[in-house]
């Protein structure tokens, strides 16, 4: 098997996650053209899965099925939007919160600039 890199999207790497201990590109490389190779051997049958060490946290894994009857399982990818990651629903709340502090402390210095009373001292 060999994985190329396209220059693109920093620095990336080939590092075992369940698989053959010997499965390991090294350090993160970002020059174009690179490419590391590995041989899987008659005993590493079955689904090797393997990730991108600076990129893991945001799903950049994949695996890799070794011999002739192996199970798989669909799981999409390719980008397109459908592996970003999702905003935990106390952020979506804070912004919510904000936007609307915001709006409210605009609205009220509306009103008060134009409705505002007389504050001058009367003698």
């Amino acid at each position: 098997m060999t994985w190329e890199w396209t220059g693109e999207g920093g620095g990336h790497n080939v590092k075992m996650e369940e698989g053959p201990a010997g499965l390991d590109s090294g350090a993160a490389v970002a020059e174009a053209g690179t490419t590391y190779e590995y041989t899987f051997e008659e005993g590493d049958a079955g689904i090797s899965k393997y990730f991108c060490e600076p990129h893991k946290a945001l799903g950049m894994k994949g695996a890799v099925a070794v011999g002739g009857d192996v199970a798989t399982v669909e799981v999409g990818g390719g980008g397109g939007g459908s592996n970003l990651p999702s905003v935990p629903d106390s952020a979506k709340a804070l912004g919510v919160a904000t936007s609307f502090a915001m709006v409210a402390t605009l609205g009220l210095a509306y009103f008060f600039m134009k409705y505002g009373g007389d504050y001058e001292i009367d003698e």
